[in-house]
């Protein structure tokens, strides 16, 4: 399908777009993102979870509204601008792109630790801009090379879950009594585990980031985001109970690599190197979807001149805007050279429920089903605040640097 000039073309249906949610969400944080949920609230954390899934679902629901309104690149940088004001769309689109920016880095560094796990930096360093310059290649190609790649991706990762699964059920030794205390897990610590894993959720809002890219978007992107996250919480939901059962709220939090660790343990441990390898392209997958979404929200940043203008560039081919793919690509090859990022995006997660904030107000002021935005909105912000402080604090300074920007270059704009 042509596109007009400097518009992305429309080539995304309904199951493009749920595996492009699928590929966001199932990353290697469902690997990982039960043990500190677990240090946080115990077997409490299946609360966490349906807290996450009820916060991640009003969410979804505001955005896939909007989505079908608004269908273009940019996702909530759009609905803020329309609904409530430029510097309201700026604020979201800065705090997902710099939080964003961070995340891709940290999965590059996932990639590498999976891969290549008793290297250290630099090589680890190297081995992740490899990822970065793969995923960037192939994004370059076109959205529909990119999707048919997390397609695989996301359907090996899937097929790794389900046999870790059958692996801790049928082979290992669950037991009901691990989940006790269950009653009595503190509404902080769930709160917490809440909060840690609602960004395990987060991947279905590059559906409507893409929506540019997808075929009869007031149709297709308030069913595909739902299907996404529905499929998403069931995984989860198993993967979280298996490991309870097998392992206990004490042996889960103290695990580095929590579902390897449970299969170790059974009478498959020959698989435990298969959900290693499952971790790693389920990584990549995260990787080549977060770089889609932070891309096109870079082009839709650029367009109004919140980027500089040349990161709106389309490809006449491939209709990608290269420029902005590239740029992201180079930024995150740059960081993950540098340093190693994954114990210090904190702010990822504030600005990300930030951003859905301002999607679910967004959402209000379009006048019927306030119910859910109005949940989605207290859920974000209860959320946010329950993070630890350093998160928190670090948040709150992505999101004011954002706001001294847009402040500064209306100053500096000649009148």
């Amino acid at each position: 399908m042509t596109a007009e000039p400097g518009r992305l073309a429309r080539r995304l249906g309904t199951g493009d777009a749920v595996v492009v949610g699928l590929s966001s969400m199932i990353g290697a944080g469902v690997f990982a993102a039960f043990a500190p949920a677990a240090g946080a609230a115990g077997s409490g954390l299946l609360l966490g979870l349906a807290v996450a899934a009820v916060v991640a679902y009003c969410n979804a629901s505001s955005s896939a509204r909007l989505a079908a309104r608004y269908p273009a690149s940019g996702g909530t940088y759009v609905y803020g601008r329309e609904r409530l004001g430029p510097f309201w769309g700026h604020l979201a689109g800065w705090g997902f792109v710099v939080g964003k920016t961070a995340s891709c880095a940290a999965m590059a560094l996932t990639v590498a630790f999976y891969v290549a796990p008793g290297v250290e930096q630099p090589w680890r360093g190297v081995v992740a801009v490899a990822a970065v310059a793969a995923v960037t290649a192939l994004n370059y190609r076109g959205v529909q090379r990119s999707t048919a790649a997390a397609t695989v991706l996301v359907t090996l990762s899937l097929l790794v879950l389900a046999a870790a699964v059958a692996a801790m059920l049928l082979t290992g030794d669950p037991s009901g009594e691990r989940l006790a205390p269950f009653p009595g897990t503190d509404a902080p610590g769930v709160l917490e585990s809440a909060g840690l894993l609602f960004f395990a959720f987060a991947g279905y809002a590059r559906i409507a980031t893409l929506g540019e890219e997808v075929r009869d978007p007031q149709r297709t992107i308030p069913r595909a985001v739902p299907l996404a996250l529905g499929i998403v919480l069931v995984v989860y939901a198993a993967v979280a109970t298996a490991l309870l059962l097998v392992l206990g709220p004490s042996a889960l939090a103290a695990a580095t690599d929590p579902v390897a660790h449970a299969v170790a343990g059974t009478s498959w441990p020959w698989l435990a190197p298969v959900v290693r390898a499952g971790a790693a392209l389920a990584a990549l997958g995260a990787l080549l979807a977060l770089v889609l979404g932070v891309s096109r929200t870079v082009l839709a940043m650029a367009r109004d001149g919140h980027l500089p203008r040349t990161l709106a560039a389309v490809h006449p081919r491939f209709s990608v805007p290269h420029h902005a793919e590239l740029a992201v690509g180079v930024v995150v090859a740059v960081l993950v050279s540098v340093a190693d990022l994954r114990d210090a995006i904190g702010f990822s997660s504030f600005a990300v429920l930030a951003y859905y904030a301002i999607a679910n107000a967004s959402a209000w002021t379009l006048g019927r089903g306030r119910i859910v935005p109005a949940v989605g909105l207290l859920g974000c912000v209860v959320l946010a605040l329950s993070l630890p402080l350093s998160s928190v604090l670090a948040g709150a300074v992505v999101l004011a640097t954002g706001a001294v920007a847009y402040l500064l270059r209306g100053a500096l704009r000649p009148s």
